[in-house]
């Protein structure tokens, strides 16, 4: 129950039986609420709070002291981890409230005389930082929305100054809001009943002691997303996602605005191969027959690769070049005394990355080997590792295919950040994580569908000609801006006839 208990003078003299009596005996109240407002606030001027020991809806609730009861020690000794302090004195002061016939509510006093001296400071008190209904509804909603604790406390501390609640108050709410949601049932019954009524495609494989070991999930805005821009997707693992140190699979598209979506999210026990083929299946089934992915992008993690070989043989597999360049500083730099010097290393085999042609990457390939020569380690690492995926990543063989500019899995580590803004926390179980992918999705979702509502009406300068006529208005402008960059390539005679028919092509345009 909230109180504003800052700036008031509190009467610190031993409280006598009789002052307690007559208000104890005289007071009547239209509610149950009404009486512990009071009574609290009764107490409270005095130096001291009340707490519910026990209730039964519309019949009583028991008051005791805020320092009844006694410490009760659970760990053995030794084995507590943290330090720990308890401010109860075993005080035995009791109150009955109860209702009367005529529907108003009066109080029973059983035992008024307190083992302790009041406090000048009732704040440190629980009971005199919590919050009222309405405000607990606040909190409920804010955090539905995704708001962070200290946030929340802020909002209510710019509506009421005074109030007393600490960020500690706010996690007991969330806590106990929780634990309402699911009553007596399972956590994993309640996640699976919400899968499934909430639409989601989801599949999960669990041990034999019944523990999960894998849990596709997919939101179903993700899955309209998905099956709208089938063509490219990324997919990357996430760590300090859950309680159960699972990592977490995160599979992300691109929309025809080039902006980035949820797809899927696969928790996995362990990184392997079967456990990758197992979420590619799931993530498979999404899509139906004839509508599959044409490009994924991956880091090179050996498992992920077999298991898009074994589940999307069609498709293809081109890796991160962002991971494959920090891969590259990691290992080569230590060969170097100064940092100019491997910037130009850098740079150099950005080169060799980026070559147009085979023919270029060849000679690209030869001057990098020939002028690093002396740097004989940091070539030989290039040379072993990374050269033998040459095709999944140089310009040469990866322009072969539409990629939509996705060489590189920034895309997901954006996406994981984004992600983790809306987790907070590393510590939920799969029904909190699964809410706060919601929350994720649904925004992302809503961004997507505006930007389609205002691209309906706009037009790009650059684009607004008779060349564009049967484009405008229905083509994203992103692909506009890209067709337009091809276009003034033409013009210029900088690009071929053919290549820009394959273009045209590809963005099925032509």
């Amino acid at each position: 129950m909230e109180t504003q208990t800052q700036n008031i003078s509190f009467d610190t003299t031993t409280p006598t039986i009789q002052s307690e009596e007559i208000y104890l005996a005289s007071s009547k109240f239209e509610s149950r609420d009404d009486l512990l407002k009071s009574v609290r606030e009764f107490y409270g001027r005095k130096g001291y709070g009340l707490s519910i020991r026990a209730s039964k809806k519309d019949k009583h609730v028991i008051l005791q002291c805020d320092r009844s009861g006694s410490y009760r020690n659970t760990v053995q000794l030794g084995k507590r981890k943290k330090s720990t302090t308890t401010r109860l004195t075993n005080c035995p002061v009791e109150i009955i409230g109860q209702k009367r016939s005529d529907d108003t509510w009066t109080f029973k006093a059983k035992t008024l005389t307190h083992n302790h001296e009041p406090l000048e400071d009732i704040s440190g008190l629980p009971s005199f930082r919590q919050l009222s209904p309405n405000k607990v509804k606040r909190v409920k909603e804010m955090t539905m929305s995704g708001i962070p604790p200290r946030q929340i406390l802020s909002s209510l501390r710019q509506e009421n100054p005074k109030i007393q609640a600490i960020s500690r108050t706010i996690y007991n709410l969330k806590r106990k809001s929780r634990r309402d949601d699911l009553g007596n049932r399972p956590m994993i019954s309640v996640l699976f009943e919400e899968l499934a009524k909430g639409g989601f495609s989801f599949d999960v494989l669990q041990n034999q002691e019944g523990r999960i070991t894998r849990l596709f999930i997919a939101h179903p805005l993700s899955i309209k997303l998905a099956k709208a821009f089938s063509h490219t997707f990324v997919m990357d693992c996430t760590y300090k996602t859950n309680k159960y140190k699972m990592p977490l699979l995160d599979i992300i598209g691109s929309s025809c605005f080039n902006i980035s979506f949820y797809s899927g999210f696969v928790f996995l026990e362990i990184e392997n191969e079967e456990n990758y083929i197992w979420a590619l299946t799931a993530f498979k089934k999404l899509f139906g027959e004839g509508n599959q992915p044409s490009v994924l992008v991956t880091d090179r993690k050996l498992a992920l690769i077999n298991g898009i070989k074994n589940v999307f043989p069609t498709a293809t597999n081109l890796l991160c070049v962002w991971h494959i360049e920090k891969n590259v500083v990691a290992n080569c730099k230590k060969h170097f005394q100064h940092n100019e010097e491997f910037d130009i290393f850098m740079e150099s085999w950005k080169n060799v990355v980026y070559s147009k042609t085979e023919a270029l990457f060849e000679n690209n390939w030869s001057e990098f080997k020939l002028f690093y020569k002396e740097k004989k380690d940091a070539v030989e690492y290039i040379n072993k590792i990374w050269l033998p995926w040459k095709e999944k990543f140089v310009s040469a063989w990866t322009d072969n295919y539409l990629h939509l500019g996705n060489r590189s899995s920034s895309r997901a580590e954006g996406a994981h950040a984004k992600l983790k803004m809306y987790l907070q926390v590393s510590t939920g179980g799969f029904k909190q994580v699964k809410d706060k992918i919601s929350l994720a999705v649904e925004h992302e979702f809503n961004e997507i569908e505006v930007q389609l509502a205002s691209e309906r009406i706009q037009v790009p300068h650059d684009c607004n000609m008779p060349f564009f006529k049967e484009l405008l208005c229905h083509v994203s402008h992103f692909a506009l801006k890209e067709i337009y960059k091809k276009y003034e390539q033409a013009r210029k005679g900088n690009i071929s006839d053919f290549y820009m028919k394959s273009f045209l092509y590809d963005f099925k345009l032509f």
